[in-house]
């Protein structure tokens, strides 16, 4: 299984983009080699500015930058770069609706020993809450390359969300990226696991595993989660008649919560969530996974409960945890 660092793949990318587009700056707080954005300041000095620990700084300079006609990359990690900022962002980038990339590395639990105050579960809830931010959460690195190519050449604030570890690629050779609009991995009719960043390899983990039990599972990596595409959505619950979502972020407001209000008001359907509950503690990723419902064999209870749910009278498919 091969395997690729989101962060790193970040690093590389905005350093090229750095050489094709002089208008880019960058701002780093105080964790520049973790974010990986050390290889743009150390060929760009003069365009890359370290505000230290001081995210709430940072995110007024990026706005100040940004109205100055700059292309700015603001980064940290996910807990940094959403909630200790949260103001400066809502009044300074998106009610502006300024040209500012937050690009954040070390999201969800996976973090791992870093332990609970640095790990970022609640931070697409905030993002998502802020209409002018096209929210953005790569499944692997060859996508998050797309991804930030993407977000430097479309005006307006964006938000994308990467780990810590290196996780596996699901994209081989070519594939489109369009802002919007999910992408189907894997055919299916009896359910459909619709899944984004770390959690769609995972989801195509369990629907394999549901195929020798002869559950059929469409798969779909929902990188953009905020213009969340709707008719791939409305299409799923439709076709399969159930619906599991899969994230590495807490149940309330992501992921689950986007395709729970779609469905309630175009396409009531069965549906499961696969998502953190609550805090985790510092272990091992892998250990953290298993122990809070992460991981495949989670995510094909899930499906085995929807599909069971489907046959259930009408009024009793309301989502479920």
């Amino acid at each position: 299984m091969t395997t690729a660092s989101t962060r790193e793949t970040y690093g590389r990318t905005l350093l090229e983009l750095g050489r094709e587009n002089p208008d880019i700056v960058v701002l780093g707080g105080d964790l520049n080699k973790s974010t990986v954005i050390n290889l743009f300041a150390e060929e760009f000095p003069d365009r890359f500015f370290d505000m230290g620990p001081a995210e709430q700084n940072m995110m007024s300079i990026a706005a100040g930058l940004a109205s100055s006609g700059k292309t700015v990359f603001a980064s940290t990690f996910a807990v940094f770069g959403s909630g200790r900022p949260y103001d400066q962002i809502r009044i300074g980038i998106s009610q502006a609706r300024l040209n500012v990339k937050i690009v954040v590395t070390h999201a969800g639990i996976t973090t791992g020993e870093d332990g609970m105050s640095a790990h970022g579960i609640e931070d697409l809830s905030l993002m998502c809450a802020l209409p002018s931010f096209t929210v953005l959460v790569p499944a692997d690195g060859p996508e998050t390359d797309l991804a930030v190519r993407k977000a430097a050449a479309t005006p307006g604030p964006f938000y994308i969300r990467l780990s810590r570890p290196a996780t596996p690629v699901v994209h081989d050779g070519d594939f489109d990226f369009t802002i919007g609009c999910a992408e189907t991995l894997r055919p299916g009719g009896d359910a459909a696991i619709i899944a984004c960043g770390t959690m769609v390899h995972t989801a195509l983990a369990a629907a394999q595993a549901l195929e020798g039990e002869g559950v059929s599972c469409r798969v779909l990596n929902m990188s953009t989660l905020q213009p969340a595409d709707v008719s791939a959505i409305v299409a799923a619950a439709e076709e399969t008649g159930a619906i599991v979502t899969a994230e590495e972020h807490l149940r309330h407001g992501g992921l689950g919560s986007i395709v729970a209000q779609v469905l309630a008001e175009s396409c009531p359907t069965p549906m499961q969530m696969v998502a953190l509950t609550g805090y985790a503690e510092s272990g091992a990723p892998n250990l953290l996974i298993e122990k809070y419902g992460l991981a495949p064999a989670s995510v094909a209870d899930a499906v085995r409960k929807v599909v069971a749910r489907k046959a259930q009278p009408t009024g009793n498919g309301s989502a479920g945890s």
